[in-house]
């Protein structure tokens, strides 16, 4: 392995990526000490967001830890960590609410959904040969063919984290709708919800732009060897 020139964009990247964590934990910290004007808590506003759209079959569960919150498609619960499910405030309501928003996608097949999970077992199993394809391609250059088979399983894992792009926005802006709509939140509490969600977003962006940079890196890597032969 070697210092490619891409590696200075790499970490600048990941100090993004870094930056991200901490803003996200933040903010989140931030709203949570702002109470909503509605006193819902998360788990109420999951509750009635999940009813609103009909899913009343799809329960809300309080799991243990700080920002675990997710929608499990598997199980069709949501599940919100102790904090969010308890609280009051306009990070509880405004994570709880994203979290159904990605319930509301499962139900009405929302395309970008759909194709996330239907890559999922490709994704894992590609996300866990990739390296070791990879890493025997720099150190068996003879073998060309391990390096582009590894950057091969390493794009759909790119493409991933890609699709989760639109996925993640998608279920913010469903969120932000049915809050306000619903007076789950008053239009003054919305500055708060969106510094919040796009706080979160800003994580998977990072990640994405980190692998994408990889990947091109291995590419120009690959290519670069081809074009000395």
């Amino acid at each position: 392995m070697f210092f490619h020139p891409m590696d200075f964009l790499i970490i600048i990247a990941f100090a993004l990526s870094l930056w991200a964590s901490f803003r996200v934990r933040g903010t989140f910290n931030k709203w949570s000490e702002v109470p909503v004007y509605s006193g819902m808590t998360g788990a109420q506003a999951a509750r009635r967001m999940l009813d609103a759209n009909g899913l009343y079959n799809v329960p809300v569960e309080a799991v243990p830890g700080a920002l675990t919150d997710h929608y499990d498609p598997m199980s069709r619960v949501v599940r919100l960590s102790e904090p969010v499910y308890y609280q009051n405030s306009i990070s509880a309501v405004a994570v709880a609410c994203h979290e159904v928003g990605h319930a509301v996608q499962h139900e009405v097949h929302y395309p970008m959904l759909v194709a996330r999970h239907k890559m999922f077992p490709v994704v894992n199993f590609a996300s866990g040969i990739a390296p070791i394809l990879i890493l025997a391609g720099f150190f068996f250059q003879q073998l060309p063919w391990l390096l582009g088979l590894g950057i091969l399983f390493f794009s759909c894992a790119v493409a991933f984290q890609l699709i989760t792009l639109p996925v993640e926005f998608n279920a913010s802006s469903r969120a932000r709708d049915m809050m306000i709509a619903e007076g789950f939140i008053t239009n003054e509490e919305e500055r708060g919800v969106a510094k919040v969600l796009n706080a979160a977003a800003l994580t998977y962006v990072a990640a994405a732009l980190i692998s994408v940079l990889e990947l091109l890196k291995y590419i120009m890597i690959f290519t670069g060897r081809n074009n000395d032969e």
